[in-house]
């Protein structure tokens, strides 16, 4: 898509919206990915979404299929 850093910024100077959107979607996901990842125990899952960036993509598989198998039992101070 991009041969060049030149092409990136011109592609983020004309789409500013689209830079910010895409931001906002990539951190929401991970947030929650990294959060489910921690509470969960799964360390190698953990570094894994936190060093891949691609725009949600490993979060959502993380969230949606390996996540959702396993329940957080809370401990709660009386």
């Amino acid at each position: 898509m991009f041969s060049n850093i030149g092409q990136v910024e011109t592609f983020a100077n004309n789409h500013p919206v689209l830079v910010f959107v895409l931001l906002i979607w990539s951190l929401v996901w991970k947030a929650l990915a990294l959060w489910k990842a921690a509470r969960i125990g799964h360390k190698n899952w953990f570094v894994v979404l936190l060093i891949l960036n691609l725009f949600g993509i490993p979060e959502m598989i993380y969230l949606y299929f390996v996540a959702r198998k396993f329940k957080v039992e809370s401990e709660i101070a009386t």
